[in-house]
């Protein structure tokens, strides 16, 4: 089994606030469904209303994040899947749900977890 990380940016989920109720019903089906079938590992939404801070290792706290990074918001959810192809489809399953592209990335192996 392996964890995947399935996300999309807040940019992505262009929906009118007609169609919020639904997307918001459609994606807990969904994660409820991953819930039911034993995959899911973690899910949610970065709180874009607090400013990430970047910690050094000798402690010092700096406002914002590393210089090179983009922008990081929007959705995700961890699946522990026996393939890549489980991970699409279910990848599938949310972009129907949220209305949007998702993106699918695989986290390596460790063993002491």
């Amino acid at each position: 089994m392996t964890h995947f990380l399935i996300s999309f940016p807040s940019a992505a989920m262009v929906i009118s606030d007609e169609d919020f109720p639904d997307v918001v019903r459609e994606s807990h089906a969904v994660i409820q469904e991953a819930k039911d079938a034993g995959v899911y590992v973690f899910g949610g939404g970065i709180d874009e209303g607090v400013a990430p801070v970047l910690v050094a290792g000798d402690g010092t706290v700096t406002n914002g994040t590393y210089p090179q990074s983009t922008r990081l918001d929007g959705g995700y959810t961890i699946l522990n899947l026996p393939s890549r192809e489980a991970a699409l489809e279910w990848a599938k399953k949310i972009a129907v749900a949220c209305r949007c592209s998702q993106e699918v990335r695989a986290f390596q192996y460790d063993p002491l977890v």
